[in-house]
């Protein structure tokens, strides 16, 4: 049988990690649950990961770099108000895809924030930065000030959020996609009342 290279390995780990804390939490997520959905001995997992927090470290390292992913691939090189409906949709598309990684995403920042506040922060932060990159970088024809983009993050991150708790709870799908144009439309709505209120930044 083929060896499996280690840094396979850890992807398998931290795949099966946000499966397990997703259904389990952050409480119930043990080595051994999470060493079984990746099919792996109990010894491999320890192999790769000397600690259950260098595992959680990855776990944590691949959320923030989904959300800039996310991010990156729903950039549509446009103005801030269609650049910024488009990543809502990013955003609420990902969790619906897997509310595994919505579930575990919201389980771990909100641990993070109780036990390591900095981790928790970081990976909000990351995630607030990549869509301050790409609002800014759409700006051009009509610089906006950087308070007006930090809000249009802010709105995004709490509308995205808030569509990932309800659909966490109640687990419709057909209601959930029809709330997505709800959300979009509260989105439209508060960008063209806050667009058309602020001047452009001085040059």
């Amino acid at each position: 049988m083929p060896r499996i290279p280690a840094a396979e390995r850890r992807s398998d780990f931290v795949k099966a990690a946000v499966k397990v804390i997703a259904t389990h939490g952050i409480d119930g997520a043990t080595t051994r649950r999470i060493a079984e959905q990746a099919q792996a001995p109990l010894a491999t997992l320890h192999y790769c990961y000397h600690t259950k927090e260098d595992l959680f470290a990855d776990v944590y390292a691949f959320v923030a770099r989904r959300f800039r992913e996310v991010v990156r691939e729903n950039d549509p090189h446009a103005d801030p108000a269609t650049t910024a409906r488009r990543l809502l949709r990013g955003l609420m598309e990902c969790y619906l895809e897997s509310d595994d990684f919505a579930a575990t995403a919201l389980e771990l920042i909100s641990w993070a924030r109780r036990q390591h506040e900095d981790l928790g922060i970081r990976v909000y932060d990351e995630a607030f930065e990549a869509a301050r990159t790409v609002l800014q970088s759409t700006a051009s024809s009509r610089p906006l000030e950087a308070e007006t983009i930090d809000e249009i993050a802010y709105v995004l991150a709490t509308l995205a959020d808030g569509f990932a708790l309800n659909w966490l709870t109640y687990g419709d799908r057909s209601a959930a996609v029809k709330q997505m144009e709800v959300t979009a439309a509260v989105l439209d709505s508060w960008l063209a009342v806050r667009l058309a209120s602020v001047p452009a930044a001085l040059g």
